[in-house]
């Protein structure tokens, strides 16, 4: 597997697709799980899927053909590299700890 930093959009997508979601519920998924902090619009959130079917992180599940919603879910080779994204910002996290000292940064805050 390929070693790469996933922006907050993609993580967040991931993250969503763990059940599944059309374009608008991960909108509103992204935006709760960031507590409003991270709002999608509608093109870098379309262009995100497709990107990430195009790699295989998620696929789009077979829908009502009346229906306009489709839904996607997140696959195997997608819950890989969410897990190593976690794992990635975990690091970060631990470092940015060691060396600023979490609890007197949250402290001095």
């Amino acid at each position: 597997m390929e070693n790469i930093a996933l922006t907050e959009a993609v993580y967040y997508v991931l993250l969503s697709l763990h059940n599944p979601l059309h374009g608008y519920g991960i909108m509103q998924n992204v935006e709760g799980l960031s507590n409003g902090r991270v709002r999608l619009a509608a093109g870098t959130l379309y262009g995100a899927i497709s990107n990430m079917v195009e790699k295989g992180w998620i696929k789009a599940l077979p829908g009502e053909k009346s229906s306009r919603k489709k839904e996607y879910i997140i696959t195997e080779s997608g819950k890989a590299i969410a897990q190593a994204e976690l794992l990635r910002l975990k690091e970060l996290v631990i470092n940015g700890e060691n060396i600023i000292g979490g609890s007197d940064y949250e402290k001095n805050n």
